[in-house]
């Protein structure tokens, strides 16, 4: 009896372990639904809006696609900046991006336009000029706090988190779309590119030395000395 009854703590508590466990998938998955649907008219497809709620979450890296008008396909990949976000965060970074956006008249932006919002680069527009965009996910990465980064970006973190395309789209004064011309995102990679030149100049720092120990070649004219073999036969 005694060896029966010590038992039952046991059952007990395995089977509030494995409750425990299903309630929690079940939030997880809910909550990922739910940001997903929010944000698929900016994600431009269910699938980008899953990844971005889904790297974003995880901290993980992203992978958007987009397609032009004429049918091109455009794949654009970065890893955020802040590491793992929760949800609220989640839905307040893209609702951000979402209202930067807007306000440069981008109110259904391409894979690389989006990934500018959120972890910055620049839009180089079809007529020359340049919009910088710091991204929201870096100036949360640098230490702003939300309210910090929604400010800096001209807005009220309440009124985004209402209607963030209608506040950014407000905030453009009715300007039209940007035209883009390419997007350049920040990236850590970008830097490597700066150490090309670096390789280039190595070999011209060997060859000038050589070219210098060119004059050593006079010391030849000791070579006279021959004359004293010619002589030989007269003696």
């Amino acid at each position: 009896m005694l060896a029966f009854a010590s038992a039952l703590p046991a059952y007990a508590q395995t089977s509030t372990t494995t409750t425990t466990t299903t309630t929690t998938t079940t939030s997880t998955t809910q909550e990922t639904s739910r940001l997903t649907n929010e944000f698929t008219p900016l994600a431009g497809s269910t699938s980008n809006a899953q990844a971005l709620v889904n790297g974003l979450h995880n901290g993980s890296t992203v992978t958007l696609t987009s397609t032009s008008p004429t049918g091109a396909i455009t794949t654009t990949t970065f890893t955020p900046d802040t590491g793992k976000l929760g949800y609220g965060n989640v839905r307040i970074a893209l609702s951000l991006a979402e209202a930067s956006l807007a306000k440069q008249g981008i109110t259904d932006p391409t894979s690389a336009e989006l990934a500018a919002a959120l972890n910055g680069g620049k839009l180089v527009l079809a007529d020359g000029n340049t919009v910088s965009l710091h991204g929201v996910l870096a100036s949360r990465a640098a230490g702003e706090g939300w309210g910090e980064v929604a400010k800096g970006l001209g807005f009220r973190l309440g009124d985004v988190m209402r209607s963030p395309k209608a506040v950014g789209s407000e905030a453009a004064e009715g300007h039209e779309h940007a035209k883009v011309a390419h997007v350049e995102i920040a990236s850590r990679d970008t830097h490597s590119t700066l150490t090309h030149p670096d390789h280039v100049s190595k070999p011209d720092s060997v060859q000038r030395p050589e070219r210098v120990e060119a004059p050593e070649r006079p010391e030849r004219p000791e070579r006279p000395d021959r004359p004293d073999h010619a002589g030989r036969p007269g003696g």
